[in-house]
């Protein structure tokens, strides 16, 4: 059959039926129709319009995520700067534009380099969301093999994976994190720069982050000359490291090539942190154990310890919160030293030990199996620091017919997605180590429970991104446990009641830290704690470093908002 034009009279076709029908041809008047559905299927009313969003399953795009696609493919020719703030979707903005350049056939190859701890991420919501075949790259003859890889950048710029990916042509890159591009006298930056590429999209919450030099570097990866010479860029645009001039003009060859939606213009609709402290009171067992090893801890803080001995006094400080399962492997290692050396074991070590072996039930383990018993038939993502307190959790939860599924660093690519998938379809809970707060995205649940809290905030903030985020439906109720009179309770109370991080998501959370010391909060705390007396004390000198939190954080706030001014808004005008 001929093919039909795409505008047809609709008159022709009713008299065309009325006719096929007389004639009872009905093997005619069906190759019509799937001729005229044929027609219909290749109409592209215009060449701005997004096909792709006809394709993607299992979610609805975002409109600022639609308008950031039509801009980058119509007016920036797939060239970009995508600089949404956290949590607004700049993963689903990329994955958009890959799928409408492969739909339009102008991609058909292309390259995605993440943080290793995201490439399991952004290669299953490629396969998942929008039905693009990428992989994840394991071996060297996968560059040759695959059309769509995710990579790690390190990987992706050493040898021999190096000669591979700079000998290939890309018809697309996408990097995420970007903020490592910024200095161009990195490996990161020369890499990027090498690779033979068509079009490119660089994904970065922060495209400044110090220097003016930043936003120039990361332009020049785009478009080489957009901005002009380095030198005609100091002299033009920038009158201090953090200062620009020529504001107007600026901002204009910026908007070229970057796009940045904030939260406060966008209408999204994130659920709620509902957030419950849940204190537990340690058993007589298991408060001779806690205060054996605090004492034990202080005694060899006041001998001058090392800073090695320091780091596993930190470890042994937390993991007796935690469980005794955790103090037995620190323990163990001790002893095992002490015995390298020809040293028999302290008096000091023998006490701890004897007080481990009187602990026979966890206080915290009778709590966490209660709760989520009470929280049936809700999948439930508990979060432990160490591993041994992994294994006897799930040891408790299997004798108790709960179905539970590990989750950690150790596991490979393949074990970590199978977890994920029996969490999803089978498994009531998944027990996670620090591993599961990194690259994983857990929105079908929405109750967590900390079962040991870390001591930095950044990383309790990467715990609660697994499930609240874009995509989440519910509330989120996120369960802190606190043992009572210990360092447990004092880090809860620092961080939920005195700097309110469960309030909001910060998203300048690591720059906020940054900004504020040298030394990391764990060893503040723990100095802290080493060199007071009393619980009193530890509160106070904790509130001073909240009050230094609240003192960076509007410090952050302010720098990031008279940057944005700057560079990437128009200024308000009455």
């Amino acid at each position: 059959m001929k093919s039909l034009p795409i505008r047809m009279d609709r008159t022709w076709v009713g008299e065309f039926q009325r006719r096929v029908e007389r004639d009872s041809d009905w093997a005619d008047w069906e190759r019509f129709q799937l001729a005229v559905e044929a027609a219909e299927a290749e109409i592209v009313p215009t060449f701005e319009s997004i096909q792709s969003l006809k394709q993607i399953q299992g979610f609805h795009p975002l409109p600022h995520q639609i308008e950031v696609t039509k801009r980058v493919i119509n007016e920036m020719r797939g060239r970009a700067i995508l600089a949404d703030e956290v949590g607004l979707g700049k993963t689903i903005e990329a994955g958009l534009i890959l799928k409408e350049y492969v739909i339009r056939g102008l991609v058909k190859r292309a390259l995605i380099l993440v943080p290793s701890s995201l490439v399991l991420q952004w290669t299953r919501e490629l396969n998942q969301k929008f039905q693009i075949p990428a992989v994840a790259q394991k071996k060297e003859w996968m560059w040759d093999k695959y059309d769509f890889i995710v990579a790690s950048l390190d990987t992706a710029k050493r040898e021999p994976h190096r000669s591979f990916v700079l000998s290939k042509h890309y018809d697309l890159v996408i990097v995420d994190e970007a903020h490592k591009l910024k200095n161009r006298r990195t490996k990161n930056w020369q890499f990027i720069n090498e690779l033979q590429k068509k079009y490119c999209l660089l994904l970065t919450a922060t495209p400044v982050q110090n220097e003016m030099d930043e936003l120039y570097n990361l332009v020049t990866l785009l478009k080489p000359g957009q901005l002009g010479k380095q030198a005609d860029f100091q002299s033009d645009y920038v009158a201090g490291k953090r200062k620009a001039k020529n504001e107007v003009q600026l901002r204009e060859e910026i908007s070229r090539v970057l796009i940045r939606n904030r939260r406060r213009d966008s209408q999204l609709n994130l659920t709620k942190r509902i957030v419950k402290t849940i204190t537990i009171e340690l058993s007589p067992e298991e408060r001779a154990l806690y205060d054996g090893i605090t004492q034990f801890i202080r005694s060899r803080f006041r001998e001058g310890s090392d800073l090695k001995s320091m780091l596993s006094l930190l470890v042994l400080q937390k993991e007796v919160c935690s469980s005794r399962d955790a103090v037995f492997h620190t323990l163990f290692k001790l002893i095992q030293k002490g015995e390298q050396q020809k040293e028999q074991v302290s008096p000091e070590v023998a006490e701890l030990i004897q007080l481990l072996r009187n602990v026979q039930a966890s206080s915290k383990v009778n709590q966490a199996l209660n709760l989520i018993k009470e929280l049936s038939p809700e999948k439930v993502i508990l979060f432990t620091e160490f591993r041994a307190t992994q294994e006897m959790l799930m040891r408790e939860l299997t004798k108790a017919g709960i179905p539970a599924v590990p989750f950690r660093g150790g596991f490979n690519r393949n074990k970590k997605d199978w977890m994920m998938e029996l969490f999803q379809k089978r498994a009531r809970v998944m027990v996670a180590t620090e591993a599961g707060g990194e690259g994983i995205n857990l929105q079908f649940c929405h109750h967590m429970i900390n079962f040991d809290m870390p001591w930095n905030p950044m990383r309790v903030e990467q715990r609660i991104g697994r499930i609240h985020r874009l995509g989440q439906q519910h509330d989120v109720s996120i369960y802190n446990f606190a043992t009572l009179n210990t360092i447990e309770e004092h880090i809860i109370w620092l961080l939920h009641e005195k700097i309110q991080l469960f309030e909001t998501v910060i998203g300048e959370l690591e720059t906020i830290l940054e900004k504020m010391e040298e030394e990391s909060l764990e060893h503040n705390v723990m100095r802290i704690m080493m060199e007071t007396h009393d619980d009193k004390q530890i509160r106070q000198r904790l509130s001073h470093w909240g009050d230094t939190f609240h003192h960076a954080r509007h410090t952050v706030e302010h720098e990031k908002e008279t940057k944005e001014e700057v560079l990437f808004y128009e200024p308000t005008t009455n």
